[in-house]
């Protein structure tokens, strides 16, 4: 296809395809699927190579937000029977953490639902961090607190903060659909106060919640003009108890095109499968691996995650490896800008003073690295995304049919804020 020829193309060169080409992306059929997948992986390995970065969430604090955002299981007004409990100890989210990281994780998000940080919050927060790099040597940590105010990025940062996420979530122009109590430009202004910081920015979005192809695109436009350095994919588990809840939209087959065009319009960007793989790729997950080079390990903030073990053994059997602490995340040009622009202090991967890797948080149970259950990251705005497989799966659906899975959703039981040992 001379669609997919020009793309590889451009991504190679980190050139931003046009509007007309991304959304061709979306338009493909599911004949062309597994060209779009190569053409993707291309553009992958030129940056990052087989490596998958591993990211580990801990929900420092679930459930009673009082924001409205509807694909979130934590929000105003949730019917979702959902874990809820106020902030943990700094040495029970460094318990937590430890988990992740002897699994595996190279990056731990910190989460905790909520409109945004007090300032009290931000010296808790600053408490855990130090308690989980402590203890875990060479971690990263990525905060994920909701909206931020003057001067709170830049108190993360000094208490060793390497990221910050929030999640866009969907377009400007659809935004009010989803969330009233905070604005688009609010998501915005928090992105750009953890960029200023220099903290690594990750930012991403949701998918399924019922937007267009134009949304979509539109979105993944304006991340690009964020420049983040970690954009999470989610895709929108649909919680009973939350209004998006019938909002069953998704197959594994347009969950890759969606990941392959957020690939060619961040050709070079950490690109983060989210919350929600599990329950929309399923089998198909491994294909995914060829077009993001980072997922999360274990469970999400409110939902259930594919055990940690299959997680890698998916990863080996794909042909991928475990990207090591040793290993830097982004290329060496982003690098090197980032430094730039902190005025060469640090070494993040991909963003200012510290030792990042590139990313950001994007964990979400459905979306980044937030709080929420159906995609976004950070308190105002996270997700979550699914379940193991039950001991007795359901049927499965015929070929080209599009009947969703509800049976991969499950709340999360173990972990942060149980007795029971968590999932990594």
């Amino acid at each position: 296809m001379d669609l997919l020829n020009t793309l590889v193309d451009k991504g190679l060169r980190r050139e931003l395809p046009t509007r007309e080409e991304a959304l061709a992306v979306l338009a493909t059929s599911d004949d062309e699927l597994l060209d779009v997948v190569a053409a993707a992986g291309k553009v992958r390995r030129q940056w990052f190579g087989r490596r998958v970065k591993l990211n580990y969430l801990v929900n420092l604090k679930s459930g009673l937000c009082p924001e409205d955002c509807s694909y979130c299981s934590q929000r105003l007004g949730s019917k979702a029977e959902i874990l809820k409990y106020t902030w943990l100890k700094p040495d029970e989210a460094s318990q937590a953490a430890a988990a992740g990281v002897a699994g595996g994780a190279k990056r731990v998000c910190l989460v905790a639902s909520g409109r945004g940080p007090t300032d009290r919050d931000v010296d808790r927060v600053a408490q855990t961090i130090a308690a989980v790099k402590e203890q875990n040597e060479g971690v990263e940590v990525c905060a994920c607190l909701g909206l931020l105010s003057d001067g709170q990025a830049e108190r993360l940062r000094g208490a060793g903060a390497d990221a910050y996420n929030h999640n866009l979530n969907t377009s400007e122009a659809t935004y009010a659909d989803i969330t009233k109590t905070h604005t688009y430009a609010d998501r915005v202004d928090t992105v750009q106060k953890a960029h200023a910081a220099g903290l690594s920015a990750c930012s991403g979005l949701i998918a399924g919640m019922g937007e267009k192809d134009e949304d979509l695109v539109d979105v993944v436009f304006s991340l690009r003009e964020l420049d983040p350095d970690s954009v999470p994919v989610n895709f929108l588990i649909p919680f009973e108890g939350t209004p998006l809840a019938k909002e069953w939209n998704l197959t594994p087959q347009r969950c890759l095109r969606i990941l392959a065009m957020v690939r060619f319009v961040c050709p070079d960007i950490e690109v983060r499968i989210a919350g929600g793989r599990e329950v929309h790729l399923r089998s198909m997950q491994p294909l995914a691996l060829h077009i993001a080079n980072s997922i999360f390990l274990g469970d999400y903030l409110t939902s259930e995650g594919q055990a940690g073990k299959a997680d890698l053994e998916m990863i080996a059997d794909a042909g991928f490896e475990v990207e090591g602490t040793d290993q830097v995340t982004l290329p060496q040009h982003r690098v090197d800008a980032a430094a730039a622009a902190a005025g060469g202090c640090g070494s993040h991967d991909g963003g200012g003073c510290g030792s990042h890797d590139g990313g950001g948080c994007g964990s979400h149970d459905g979306g980044g690295c937030g709080s929420h259950e159906g995609g976004a990251c950070g308190p105002c705005g996270s997700s979550e995304p699914v379940a193991e497989a039950p001991a007795e799966p359901a049927a499965a659906p015929a070929a080209g049919s599009h009947e969703a899975r509800t049976d991969l959703v499950a709340v999360r039981r173990r972990g942060a804020g149980t007795d029971l040992a968590p999932n990594a």
